[in-house]
C-alpha cells in the first residue's frame, strides 16, 4: 500500500474519518492514525491533521497524544479538540464554555492568514464543541471569531501550525474545501486520489481477502448493499457471491415488490428472497430501549444467516457474511478506540464482531460515506433509480417505532422546562416537553433526552434558530419538533406500547403517504433521506404521535432538516391525521448535530 501525503490523528470524533475524506476528495490520499502516532510513523507525511473529539484537553483518561508531533517541520492543523488539544500542549488554556455550541454559526476573519485565503470577512460555519480555548499560547494569534468564540480560528507565527474551532470537513461549512485546498497547497501533498482508483485497489483487496471462499451478502435493496454486492460480483464473480434478501416485517409498504423488481432488471439472478417477519418480531418483542432493540435485530439477522447456511447445505468456513457497512456505521458504533457510542448499528452487534475477528466478514465500503457509495454506483453502471434511493437502515421500521415499557415518563429539572418554556415564549412560540426521549450527539457524545415541542408560526427561518438556540442552551433536550396537526397542544401522556405488527402497519401507511407526496412533489432527489416516526403518546383524538423527519445531507455525519414547501406540509400532516389512530402530526425542526437522522 502507498504512503498516505496527509495523515489524520483520530482522537476519536464523530467526523475524523470525514476529514480523510474531504482530502481523497481533492485528490489527496489521506489516511486515519492513532492518536498516539509517532514521529517516526509520521515524519515522512507532508502534513497532519488533529481530529475533534469527546474529551476535554483536561481530562485525566483523554486519548494519548506524543507531544514531539508539534514539532515536526510540516503543517499541522487542529480541528476542535485539536485546536484545543494545540493551545494545551503549548502553553495556551483551555475552559467549558458554560452551555456549548452545536450547529450554525457565523463567522468573522479579522486577521489574514495562509489557512483562511480566499474566504470572506464573514463565512458560515458549523460547531459542536462544549469547551474552547480562552488563553492563547504564546506566540499564536487569533485570526477569526464568531460571537460565542473569539478565538475560533488560530495561528502560530513563524510555523505552520493552524486551529480551527469549527468543522470545515462538514458540508454546513460551505468554506471549508477553499480551508483543505488551502492546506493541501501548504502541504504541497500530490493529488492522485480517485474513485477508480479505490475500486480497483478494493477489488485486489477482496480478492486477497476472500481467497477461494465465498461470499453471502444480506441485500436490503439500499445503495450500500447494493452497491457492496456488485463490487464484490466484479471482482469475484457473481457465482462466488449469495445475495440475500430477508423481509423483516420493517419494510416500508410495497418495499419488498419493488426491490424485487429492480434486481431483476439488473439480471441478478443469485438473489434469494425469504421471508422472515415471525421470526423477527418474536426477536423483537416487549423490548423497549433503542440499543437492545438494534441488537435484537442484528442478533437476528445471524440467526437467519445460519439457517438459510444449513437449509442450503452451506459450509459456514467457505462462506464469508458481506456487508454493506459504511464508515458512519462503525464511527456511531464507538469503532474507533476513543470515539463514543452513539447507537450500535445493527451490523456491528456482538455476533457480527465474534465474525469480523475470526476473519469471516468482508466489508467493501467500510472506509466510504454515501456520497462515495453513490460515485461507486454509479463508476460500476448502476441504475440511477438504485444510486439515488433513499437510504433505510436494516433495522427499518423498527427503529421507528417508538416503545415505551410503562412507568413514569422522562422528566427533565423543572429550571429547565421553565427556562425552556420562556425563551420560547420571547420567540413567539408554545413550548412543551414531549414525555419521550430519542437519540443524539452533542459535542462527540451520545444523548437520549426528551424533545421540545412548539406550536407557533410556520416560519422555516423562526424554527431554526429557535431549535438551534435552545439546544444549544439547554442540555436536557437534543430535539426540537414542531406541531402541524392539531392547532393546539394536547395533554400526551406516554402510554405503554411494543413492536406489533398493527404499529407496524399503521407507520407504513403514514410513511407512504409521505414518501407518495414527497416524491409527487419532485423532491426525491433533494432530500437525502426521509423518516416517519411512531411516538406511543395518548392524547385527545388518538393514542399515537407521528413525526416527519425529511432530512438534507451529502455524508450522514451531519445534517439540516429539510424545508418542505408548506403547503406540501399541510396535505401530509392532513391525510396521516386522518388515519385511525393518530392524534398529533409534528414535524423534527432539529440539525445533526444535536440531533440524530432517526430518533433511535
Amino acid at each position: 500500500m502507498r504512503e498516505a501525503e496527509i495523515a489524520v490523528l483520530d482522537f476519536g470524533g464523530q467526523y475524523a474519518h470525514l476529514i480523510a475524506k474531504r482530502l481523497r476528495r481533492l485528490g489527496v490520499y489521506a489516511t486515519i492514525s492513532a492518536s498516539d502516532a509517532g514521529p517516526d510513523e509520521l515524519s515522512n507525511r507532508k502534513g497532519i491533521i488533529l481530529s475533534g473529539g469527546p474529551s476535554s484537553v483536561y481530562d485525566a483518561r483523554r486519548p494519548p497524544f506524543r507531544r514531539e508531533i508539534l514539532d515536526l517541520p510540516i503543517p499541522i492543523l487542529g480541528l476542535c479538540y485539536g485546536i484545543q488539544l494545540i493551545a494545551h500542549e503549548l502553553g495556551g488554556r483551555v475552559e467549558p464554555s458554560g452551555g456549548g455550541e452545536f450547529g450554525r454559526a457565523d463567522l468573522e476573519v479579522i486577521a489574514e492568514s495562509p489557512i483562511l485565503a480566499g474566504l470572506g470577512r464573514r463565512e458560515t460555519v458549523w460547531m459542536s464543541h462544549g469547551d474552547l480555548v480562552t488563553v492563547l499560547p504564546p506566540e499564536f494569534r487569533a485570526i477569526a471569531r464568531t460571537l460565542d468564540c473569539p478565538a475560533a480560528a488560530i495561528e502560530a507565527a513563524g510555523r505552520p501550525i493552524f486551529g480551527l474551532q469549527f468543522h470545515p470537513e462538514v458540508t454546513d461549512t460551505p468554506c471549508g474545501e477553499r480551508i483543505f485546498e488551502n492546506f493541501v497547497r501548504l502541504c504541497g501533498a500530490e493529488r492522485t486520489w480517485s474513485i477508480e482508483r479505490f475500486i480497483a485497489e478494493e477489488m485486489d483487496e477482496i480478492r486477497r481477502r476472500v481467497g477461494m471462499r465465498k461470499v453471502l451478502l444480506f441485500l436490503s435493496g439500499g445503495v450500500d448493499s447494493t452497491v457492496a454486492y456488485a463490487l464484490l460480483a466484479r471482482a469475484l464473480g457473481e457465482d462466488r457471491v449469495l445475495g440475500l434478501y430477508i423481509d423483516n416485517g420493517f419494510m416500508r409498504k410495497g418495499e419488498t415488490e419493488a426491490v424485487r423488481r429492480a434486481y431483476d432488471a439488473m439480471g441478478w439472478r443469485n438473489v434469494r428472497y425469504i421471508e422472515a417477519e415471525d421470526e423477527f418480531l418474536r426477536a423483537t418483542a416487549g423490548l423497549v430501549d433503542p440499543q437492545r432493540k438494534r441488537a435484537a435485530v442484528g442478533e437476528q439477522f445471524i440467526r437467519t444467516r445460519a439457517r438459510i447456511l444449513d437449509e442450503l447445505d452451506l459450509d459456514p468456513q467457505e462462506w464469508l457474511l458481506g456487508q454493506g457497512t459504511l464508515y458512519p456505521d462503525i464511527i456511531e458504533s464507538g469503532g474507533t478506540r476513543h470515539a463514543d457510542t452513539i447507537k450500535t448499528h445493527h451490523n456491528r452487534i456482538r455476533g457480527i464482531e465474534d465474525l469480523i475477528a475470526s476473519g469471516m466478514v468482508v466489508e467493501p465500503l467500510r472506509d466510504l460515506y454515501k456520497d462515495e457509495v453513490r460515485r461507486v454506483g454509479e463508476a460500476l453502471g448502476l441504475p440511477a433509480a438504485i444510486v439515488w434511493r433513499h437510504p433505510f437502515p436494516g433495522p427499518g421500521l423498527s427503529i421507528n417505532v417508538l416503545c415505551h415499557g410503562g412507568g413514569d415518563a422522562p422528566a427533565i429539572p423543572s429550571t429547565a422546562r421553565d427556562g425552556i418554556r420562556a425563551a420560547c415564549a420571547a420567540a413567539g412560540y408554545e413550548a412543551e416537553i414531549l414525555p419521550v426521549r430519542s437519540v443524539g450527539v452533542q459535542g462527540d457524545q451520545r444523548s437520549y433526552a426528551p424533545p421540545v415541542l412548539l406550536r407557533g408560526p410556520a416560519d422555516w427561518d423562526r424554527l431554526e434558530a429557535l431549535s438551534t438556540a435552545v439546544t444549544n442552551r439547554f442540555r436536557a433536550v437534543n430535539r426540537v419538533v414542531y406541531l402541524l396537526r392539531p392547532d393546539r397542544i394536547p395533554a400526551f401522556a406516554i402510554r405503554e406500547a411494543q413492536i406489533t405488527k398493527d404499529r407496524l402497519d399503521l407507520l407504513r401507511e403514514a410513511d407512504a403517504i409521505a414518501v407518495a407526496a414527497i416524491d409527487g412533489a419532485g423532491l426525491h432527489r433533494s432530500i437525502f433521506q426521509h423518516l416517519t416516526i411512531l411516538l406511543p403518546l395518548a392524547s385527545e383524538g388518538g393514542c399515537e404521535g407521528i413525526v416527519l423527519r425529511p432530512v438534507w445531507s451529502e455524508d450522514v455525519m451531519t445534517a439540516r432538516f429539510a424545508r418542505l414547501p408548506w403547503d406540501l406540509v399541510g396535505e401530509i400532516a392532513d391525510r396521516i391525521r386522518a388515519l385511525p389512530g393518530i392524534g398529533a402530526v409534528c414535524y423534527d425542526v432539529t440539525h445533526k448535530p444535536p440531533a440524530t437522522f432517526g430518533w433511535e
